[in-house]
């Protein structure tokens, strides 16, 4: 798309959202729309915001009669009334598939909470499993004590439930350590692995500057014997004996220069407790347990792309099959680190309380916020099968998540810094709201006496002789301003730019908002990245259970947390 083509779409979808909503349409929400509809557009996210500015304020500003007239002229085609298309799959066949049973896996390792990067990985190995009536594993691979915990474990399941995700099977590398330390002796009789006393320093300087290392001159019997020794606390400590692979220290690919296979490890492991002290890495236990457990498709992120030839020369020199490689792109948020080295400290300096919090890509934040594992699902669907990492702008979830929980959120006002509307000519009575404008979500009543109160911002806005209408019960006209907000009930057929909404005094109640936002700004943490306001709204709130979705009018989604607690989902 030419610079002109991307304009026109992105006034096209102004203009669209725009009449949707009165006449009214935002930047975050346009950005998300063109993002959603034009995925390539996701690298020129900067290019793209300015001119997203530029027409959302053009089209604001005109009346929306004019905005109805312009769609019909220039884009008939949104008025068309389209027959709903199944849903196609996004993601490339895959190769290499005649005749096998496919089996994928999704292998993380239990040293933290699950975040969209997991959900990514696990969503894409279970669609291919369900494109060709496949199975799938979950793989714990649990080999570094001393990082994993049980809790990982537990998250990992309930975060992988939460999604939706059907495994058939569960495998814990740590319960079939035997089975790799087999496949190693193999490995050192026929002289491709060798036991390594040098110090780190030395192994890495070498391996930087290409020089093989002076142990590959022991034999294999010394190497049977001194990697016997490492299973045994007489000889070996901790860091002093390595099974490195016999690679090739002047390959260009560094993952070829002799890796490590196995070290000595005597931290307390979560299930094994102290029964192993010598674990393998992930360059051997994974790829092993692939060829193992019969999986014909890894699917694994692009950074492991490099590694390919080394678990392929592993497999060859075990005589072992072969899983087919499958690569993606990484997926972040912009402004929400994923990475442990980022998350850890913030909540060990207090500055996030848990793994849970709403601002936090986490699969516990994102459901504490109010995000469907449906919306996670179709986003990263929509993203397709890209070796391109994505540092996608949250508006892109949102957009999708707004599609799924808005036929379900319950309509209710809220006001914040309240101000008193006295009603001089209202007699009270009792009105019916519905909760939903087109879905059948049920009414509420409401008892409304004279005296209304409405958002401090809406007040200050006011003018005597002002007519506006409060949103389901009435016109009023504005009387005095002077000491109180004096008003007095119109014909409810007296027209009304001003719509705003309101609640009755007697029926009135507290809430706190708790509302995320961005949490690093140019990789700074934000300061003001989680606030917490309080509100009114109508008493109709304590009857909704905890978790239910509201959209509170003209200001966007919540999710309720508990009887006064709720938190910011997104506009």
């Amino acid at each position: 798309m030419n610079d002109e083509d991307i304009k026109n779409e992105i006034r096209k979808l102004a203009l669209q959202n725009a009449v949707e909503h009165n006449g009214k349409t935002r930047d975050k929400t346009i950005l998300a729309k063109i993002l959603g509809t034009k995925p390539e557009l996701r690298q020129k996210v900067k290019e793209i915001s300015s001119v997203i500015t530029e027409v959302v304020s053009e089209i604001n500003q005109i009346p929306l009669e004019q905005q109805q007239k312009d769609i019909a002229d220039k884009y008939p085609e949104l008025l068309l009334v389209e027959e709903k298309k199944p849903e196609q799959n996004v993601l490339p066949s895959l190769s290499n598939t005649e005749g096998k049973n496919i089996i994928t896996r999704f292998p993380p390792a239990p040293n933290g909470y699950p975040h969209i990067g997991h959900a990514k990985a696990a969503i894409i190995s279970e669609e291919y499993t369900k494109m060709y009536g496949g199975k799938m594993i979950l793989r714990f691979e649990d080999t570094n004590p001393g990082t994993e915990r049980l809790e990982y474990y537990a998250a990992i399941k309930v975060g992988l439930d939460w999604l939706g995700i059907k495994y058939d099977s569960i495998e814990y590398v740590s319960d079939n350590l035997e089975i790799l330390y087999d496949n190693a002796e193999k490995l050192i009789k026929s002289n491709d692995a060798y036991v390594c006393i040098c110090k780190q320093d030395k192994i890495s300087n070498d391996r930087r500057e290409m020089k093989e290392c002076k142990c590959t001159k022991h034999s294999i019997e010394e190497n049977e014997k001194m990697w016997h020794d490492m299973f045994g606390e007489k000889k070996y400590k901790e860091g002093s004996a390595l099974l490195r692979f016999r690679g090739d220290m002047k390959s260009g690919n560094t993952t070829m220069r002799d890796p490590t296979l196995f070290r000595i490890n005597t931290k307390k492991h979560a299930r094994m407790e102290l029964k192993y002290r010598v674990w393998p890495t992930y360059d051997f236990a994974g790829v092993i347990f692939d060829s193992v457990s019969g999986v014909t498709h890894a699917m694994r992120s692009k950074e492991f792309e490099l590694r390919k030839e080394l678990h392929h020369t592993i497999l060859d020199k075990l005589e072992m099959e072969k899983a087919e490689f499958v690569f993606f792109g990484r997926l972040n948020f912009e402004g929400m680190p994923v990475a442990k080295s980022v998350l850890k400290p913030l909540i060990e300096n207090g500055k996030i309380p848990w793994y849970d919090d709403p601002r936090l890509p986490t699969l516990e934040g994102l459901k504490r916020r109010g995000i469907r594992s449906e919306a996670i699902r179709k986003f990263i669907l929509s993203l397709g099968l890209t070796k391109n990492d994505t540092t996608a702008p949250f508006a892109t979830l949102e957009a999708f998540n707004k599609k799924i929980i808005d036929a379900e959120s319950v309509r209710l006002h809220m006001i914040n810094q309240p101000r008193t509307i006295k009603i001089s000519n209202f007699n009270p009575k009792q009105i019916e709201l519905a909760n939903h404008p087109t879905k059948d979500l049920g009414k509420r009543t409401i008892q409304v006496n004279g005296n209304i109160l409405v958002s401090g911002s809406d007040a200050d806005e006011m003018r005597e002789g002002e007519v506006i209408r409060l949103l389901g019960l009435g016109v009023i006209r504005i009387k005095n301003l002077a000491n109180q907000i004096d008003a007095e009930l119109e014909d409810d057929s007296t027209s009304a730019e001003k719509k705003i909404q309101w609640v009755a005094e007697n029926d009135a109640v507290q809430i706190k908002i708790t509302i995320p936002n961005q949490l690093f700004i140019d990789e700074q943490y934000n300061e003001n990245s989680l606030m917490t306001v309080e509100a009114i709204t109508e008493s109709a709130f304590l009857n909704l259970k905890d978790d239910a979705e509201i959209q509170f009018v003209r200001l966007g989604y919540y999710r309720k947390e508990s009887l006064h607690q709720v938190i910011f989902t997104h506009k």
